[in-house]
């Protein structure tokens, strides 16, 4: 049985692994979703500061106090920079690495690079969709009740986590057990920008053909390819 992380992406919470969070413990494992710093229900926290890699830093912690040994650790969109951040950062923790619909960032890109955002409504602190944008384009591949919950459920993203270009030392040039599982009909991050990574990473490819929430959308075979060695 494996110790799971599973890192969420941008205007979400640890929330949005509860389907795929299931699949696993059910086939017993031990899974861990946190939510990143000013995210979700941590969303009161939202403060100047936080960006890619304090939230990297604050995950390295846990696995830290928790004593978590050859994790498995999966991010997804803009919780893929995240994962790279963490997996430098406590590499002798690490297992596997999975990208699942992963922006995959060299170091010092920034999200801009890669994903236009058609509209977003932005502050000092934090950026994120309207509700208008979240419905129609961000969450448009969910069915309607998980729709209505995710909508129910996002929040803002820390502005520099989006904004800032990241840091990452050492991870591309570290070798690693990976995987890349690219959804087929999501428009963002894009094959080729998953490809790149799992080119450079010499990482399994895997193709789901859902949209880019394949966590709720695919939980039992998101978790089979999870757990794909």
């Amino acid at each position: 049985m494996a110790n799971i992380v599973l890192l969420h992406g941008a205007y979400q919470g640890g929330w949005i692994w509860t389907r795929t969070s299931a699949v696993l413990r059910r086939d017993g494992h031990t899974v861990f979703a946190p939510t990143l710093d000013g995210c979700g229900e941590r969303r009161h926290a939202l403060r100047p500061g936080i960006d890619t890699e304090s939230q990297a830093a604050e995950v390295a912690e846990m696995l830290f106090f928790e004593d978590l040994k050859d994790v498995v650790l999966v991010g997804s969109s803009c919780g893929g920079m995240v994962a790279c951040r963490v997996a430098e950062l406590a590499r002798e923790r690490i297992g596997r690495v999975v990208l699942a619909d992963a922006l995959a960032l060299f170091n010092g890109e920034a999200v801009s690079d890669h994903v236009k955002r058609p509209t977003a409504v932005t502050t000092d602190i934090g950026t994120g969709p309207s509700y208008e944008d979240a419905a129609n384009r961000m969450f448009i591949s969910l069915d309607g009740l998980t729709k209505e919950w995710a909508l129910a459920r996002y929040t803002p993203h820390p502005v520099a986590a989006m904004a800032a270009p990241v840091k990452l030392d050492s991870f591309w040039q570290d070798s690693w057990t990976a995987s890349v599982i690219y959804c087929t009909q999501a428009v963002n991050p894009g094959e080729a920008h998953q490809r790149r990574a799992a080119n450079t990473l010499k990482a399994k490819w895997y193709e789901l053909d859902t949209g880019h929430y394949p966590m709720l959308t695919e939980p039992e075979a998101l978790s089979k390819l999870i757990m794909t060695v």
